[in-house]
């Protein structure tokens, strides 16, 4: 019953890939138009109306919340492949989780929050602009920290040195270098020596901080705010664990209907994720497990 779907078979759906490539292709195309541009058409971004700017937003050029994320310095290929691959190595962790759709708004979501943030501090400097998908790489980051905090990764630093660190540990060093330079460099209106989008970076972050605590476990559709705010599990202090609850019941119910059931629920997790299921359609899965161990 199980083994006969591929989204079974395979470690992830198939379509999951797909959406990933989607987004570093645009990503790459973006590139691509702004080196033609700039190079061949001696036209810079700006005058394409793709640069996020204080002044395009004040000029009802709204669209740059989203189209800033798709350029990229020319004399920055190093920066245009660091952003690549954290996109592709995080994205490809957490895109399953989520599923296709709320993989590509959650992308969005952190490009067009991280640009009203830098937006919102450099808004008395018109002539101020912003170009990258760092944003997108610091969302993934902060994510995939938030669901696998201490699963060791390895990295290679500056591309050469190979460093094994715990999720949790990166991200909070890349929010606390995000949020130095934020105060020190974004907020008086100065160059950061970083050449880094700071105030953007933590607009990412906050995006999938909120994501992760507020709408992951939520069905679609049912995204009312919690009335409490609460750090990831990893930031809180740790509490004795509550006795196990007591083992439930498995509800009696016919073989055919179980089986069209977690048809449907399979169905719905190769579209939407994990995390769109509701509490019933979970329980209905363990269900349908027990029943099987059973055999």
């Amino acid at each position: 019953m199980l083994s006969d779907r591929h989204y079974m078979r395979d470690r992830e759906p198939r379509d999951s890939v797909s959406m990933l490539t989607w987004v570093i292709v645009l990503i790459i195309a973006g590139f691509l138009v702004e080196l033609t541009c700039q190079n061949w058409l001696n036209t810079p971004a700006a005058r394409l109306g793709l640069e996020l700017s204080p002044a395009a937003l004040r000029a009802g050029h709204l669209w740059t919340l989203f189209t800033y994320a798709l350029l990229q310095d020319p004399g920055s290929l190093l920066g245009l492949l660091g952003n690549l691959l954290c996109i592709y190595f995080f994205g490809r962790a957490v895109l399953p989780l989520l599923g296709s759709r709320r993989f590509a708004w959650f992308c969005i979501a952190a490009v067009v929050v991280g640009g009203l943030a830098w937006a919102a501090t450099f808004w008395s400097i018109p002539q101020a602009s912003l170009i990258g998908a760092s944003t997108v790489a610091v969302a993934l980051l902060v994510l995939f920290a938030c669901f696998n905090p201490d699963e060791p990764i390895t990295f290679l630093l500056f591309f050469v040195l190979p460093v094994t660190v715990r999720p949790k540990y990166l991200a909070l060093f890349t929010v606390a270098v995000d949020g130095v330079g934020f105060l020190f460099y974004n907020l008086p209106h100065h160059a950061s020596p970083l050449g880094i989008a700071h105030a953007a970076h933590l607009g990412g972050a906050l995006t999938a901080w909120i994501y992760f605590r507020h709408l992951h476990d939520r069905a679609p559709g049912r995204f009312e705010a919690s009335s409490v705010l609460a750090l990831p599990g990893w930031l809180r202090l740790r509490r004795r664990a509550a006795a196990p609850p007591s083992a439930r019941p498995v509800t009696t119910i016919r073989q055919e209907d179980l089986r069209a059931e977690v048809d449907r629920i399979l169905d719905k997790i190769n579209s939407d994720g994990f995390g769109a299921l509701t509490v019933e359609e979970r329980r209905a899965l363990d269900d349908a497990k027990t029943l099987l161990s059973r055999r």
